[in-house]
């Protein structure tokens, strides 16, 4: 492939706030004024999605900011038409940078009759022209499967480990890290490893679906500082309900690192109310301005590492150095210098 210009970036509307932090961090790294790309997406009187691109693209290395967050079905249409058009004005190398992959859920057929809708998502983009996908945190790691292009799929555990460190100085020897279920016990682990901290499980059973009947703490939390980890939190039940089985348990504070904050119905409302300290989530999703404003809720920011993961792309040096502590300590060095 010949060497290509400088990285160019679009976003549709589903985190432009990102995608703005992203193009700042940009401008830092490469020592001139990178900004998003000049277009339009917008809607027809009958919510048909529109997409113009005003700059020339032919040729150009694209990376296309597109978290398909709620709306999921509008933001998912709108990256897929936004490929298109880059596809058709001749780009040279269009890479779909999603914070959050929506549809990552339904990954597997749990039941007789049901989709796997991840596939049909990964299949969507792959025909739509995008010939990369980079992404944070998927809920399952199957999934990179799912595609025939290459996928690089970034982990947030690294960047929480250097937050723990920076908020719990001193107290390091008295946190324990939890996984809210069986099935999130390799992500606990994987932060629990990097900060030095025991694991435990907090085991649930259900008598019907979306209702938890019972909890138990796997592990001796008794006089434990507890960081539950989790890739996703939606409604905010399950997470509550887990905070309050630790600190019955014996833990003396609860706090909870979660990479997506989905956060829809009750969960802001839920989480406030809660025995839990803080929840700390990153900015892969917009947040409301409930989110915002709700006290123990405290937003990492994500730009630094996935500005440096597009660099690497695009350079075509490793994205998976990320996945240590020595290389993303000087990215977020304005966050955790003291360290």
């Amino acid at each position: 492939m010949p060497v290509m210009t400088e990285p160019k970036l679009i976003s549709g509307n589903a985190n432009r706030t990102l995608a703005a932090a992203i193009a700042r961090r940009m401008s830092m790294h490469r020592g001139m004024n990178v900004s998003l790309c000049d277009a339009r997406v917008e809607r027809f009187n009958d919510q048909e999605i529109f997409v113009e691109v005003f700059e020339n693209v032919r040729g150009e290395d694209m990376y296309i900011i597109q978290p398909t967050s709620n709306p999921a079905n509008d933001n998912l249409m709108e990256l897929l038409i936004m490929s298109d058009a880059l596809k058709r004005s001749s780009a040279a190398r269009i890479t779909a940078v999603i914070p959050y992959f929506g549809y990552a859920r339904q990954d597997r057929r749990a039941k007789a009759r049901t989709p796997i809708s991840a596939k049909l998502v990964a299949n969507l983009l792959t025909e739509a022209g995008i010939d990369r996908v980079l992404t944070l945190d998927l809920h399952a790691a199957q999934i990179q499967g799912f595609f025939d292009i290459p996928v690089d799929n970034l982990y947030a555990a690294p960047v929480f480990a250097l937050d723990v460190q920076h908020h719990f100085r001193g107290r390091m020897q008295d946190l324990m890290v939890v996984s809210p279920d069986v099935g999130g016990v390799a992500r606990a682990r994987e932060l629990a490893t990097r900060i030095g901290a025991p694991l435990s499980i907090v085991d649930k059973r259900r008598e019907k679906a979306g209702e938890v009947a019972e909890m138990t703490v796997i592990g001796d939390v008794e006089g434990k500082v507890c960081i539950i980890v989790d890739d996703i939190c939606d409604t905010a039940g399950t997470l509550v309900k887990a905070a309050q089985t630790l600190t019955d348990s014996g833990a003396t504070e609860v706090h909870a690192y979660i990479t997506h904050g989905v956060l829809s119905g009750p969960a802001v409302e839920r989480v406030s109310k809660s025995v839990m300290k803080s929840l700390v989530i990153t900015d892969s999703i917009q947040p409301t301005e409930a989110v915002k404003s709700a006290p123990n809720i405290r937003i990492v920011p994500t730009a630094p590492m996935f500005t440096q993961a597009i660099l690497n792309i695009w350079n075509g040096t490793s994205v998976s150095s990320l996945f240590e502590t020595d290389t993303l300590l000087p990215i977020y060095e304005g966050l955790y210098s003291s360290l």
